[in-house]
């Protein structure tokens, strides 16, 4: 038997199809400075181009901007589903007016476009921010960085752990023959479900705790966005962000449960936060979480002060301006000093089942190339590729080279190899490495290039080959050269 919303969500894709509300289409109405107001939370702009009673007008206020409509607008915009939508909690009605209890909304990636449905926005043009615990977040910041970090190759089976609205699930279904989506939130089931049928897809969508609902299953791909927010649980848990663990244990055990989810050459992808503690390297913390079964990439993409993470994320919670925000600020703050927490890191952890065990830690604040995924897999590709002198190497040739000093010097003081793509990582090299990346056109080996630098400068070719052949394997390792 076809279950009612499904059939409910078909319906409603053809009246979002019938009105054009695609991503494009609603920026293109909206106009670029209502568009970037919108993305501040401010919506007067947008009302102001949504007035002239258009399909595309009266959805892209009802959801997105949160403006009533008219009953005649709503019905012409979604004709024979307001009253349906309202018995199914999207919108509501009142005396000649319709307005939406969830939102509704175009969302374009880079492999995907689609209609995601999730709680309303809340804190619009500053009203307060107060959500409940059962809150089903949409398209944050986190989930496309998510998205953009995820690898996008065919795979057979992917998991999308604590699913929420179901994006992950959304992007996952455009390259994995199978995909799995668990939460503990009922609401975000059932949106999952919903936006699933929504944008044509199947997504097997599970309840309960992290890996509990696949025990004993792999998976090729494992995507995750955990309630990673470091706390003392002292306010109302809020599922979409706060797991109920203590201090960053979500995370840790997250990345050590995963190896055993995955096919070998399978690859876990978390998004997180971590803390770092006073008086301990956060890698060498982060180092300690990994096994020998998986190759590892961890990259700290930011550092947040405890105070100003304190105020982000009562803020979120709609507390700031209360009564309770001096004693809830003190609070938390006194447990983090209490805990030792100086800080607190964000960025990506990458596993990959199998190979040497290979662990790279890194801090890369910079801006990097979205989507990262590609990077990434390029990474892991590279770390289990065997580099010797008998390897024929290729410069990247998005690879440029800087140099600095004085005017009329003979040689430059510094030389800097930078990358235009990818991680855009930078490193500073002598101008042996300089020169060997020059010459890595394929045709000779490293050992050959190497040999032709030693007798250039008049240096043991043995000496030279066990000085730079470990560098070789890094400028590997980093993108600078592919095999």
């Amino acid at each position: 038997m076809t279950d009612p919303s499904t059939t409910l969500a078909v319906d409603l894709r053809a009246a979002l199809v019938a009105a054009d509300f695609t991503y494009d289409a609603v920026a293109g109405l909206l106009g670029e400075t209502a568009h970037r107001a919108l993305g501040r939370n401010e919506t007067i702009p947008g009302v102001r181009r949504t007035a002239d009673g258009s399909a595309l007008s009266t959805l892209t206020g009802l959801f997105l901007l949160q403006t009533p409509a008219t009953q005649t607008d709503a019905e012409r915009a979604l004709p024979g589903l307001v009253d349906r939508l309202c018995n199914a909690g999207l919108l509501e009605q009142s005396v000649g007016e319709v307005a939406a209890r969830m939102d509704c909304r175009p969302y374009s990636g880079d492999d995907v476009d689609l209609w995601v449905v999730s709680d309303l926005t809340p804190g619009l043009d500053g009203a307060p921010t107060k959500v409940g615990a059962d809150h089903v977040l949409g398209i944050s910041s986190a989930s496309t960085s998510l998205a953009q970090l995820t690898v996008r190759e065919e795979v057979g089976r992917a998991l999308d752990l604590g699913t929420g609205c179901g994006v992950q699930a959304l992007h996952l279904a455009t390259h994995a023959a199978d995909v799995v989506a668990t939460d503990v939130n009922r609401r975000a089931l059932w949106m999952t479900r919903f936006n699933a049928a929504l944008n044509g897809v199947e997504v097997d969508v599970r309840d309960g705790s992290f890996f509990e609902p696949v025990a004993g299953e792999r998976f090729d791909l494992i995507a995750t966005n955990p309630p990673f927010v470091i706390s003392p649980a002292t306010g109302e848990r809020l599922v979409y962000r706060d797991s109920g663990l203590p201090g960053d244990r979500v995370v840790e055990d997250i990345v050590r449960a995963a190896p055993a989810h995955l096919v070998d050459g399978g690859l876990c992808q978390v998004l997180a936060n971590w803390s770092i503690l006073r008086g301990t390297d956060w890698d060498d913390r982060l180092g300690s979480w990994l096994t020998d079964d998986c190759d590892a990439l961890v990259v700290q993409r930011e550092v947040i002060d405890p105070s100003e993470y304190v105020e982000m994320w009562l803020k979120d919670e709609g507390v700031h301006g209360t009564v309770a925000y001096p004693q809830r600020y003190d609070t938390w703050a006194s447990w983090f000093d209490e805990q030792g927490i100086e800080g607190v890191g964000f960025g990506w952890i990458n596993l990959r089942a199998g190979g040497s065990g290979r662990h790279r830690l890194e801090e890369w604040r910079y801006d990097v190339e979205q989507p990262i995924g590609p990077a990434i897999a390029d990474h892991f590709s590279a770390t289990r590729t065997p580099v010797d002198v008998d390897s024929h190497l290729t410069a990247r040739p998005d690879v440029m080279q800087e140099t600095q000093g004085a005017p009329g010097a003979e040689d430059p003081s510094t030389i800097v190899l930078r990358q235009q793509r990818g991680f855009r990582r930078a490193r500073q090299v002598d101008t042996v490495e300089a020169a060997l990346v020059g010459a890595s056109d394929g045709d000779l080996s490293v050992g050959q290039i190497l040999d032709a630098l030693a007798r250039l400068t008049d240096t043991p070719a043995d000496q030279l080959r066990a000085t730079y052949l470990p560098v070789v394997r890094e400028l590997v390792d980093e993108g600078f050269l592919t095999t």
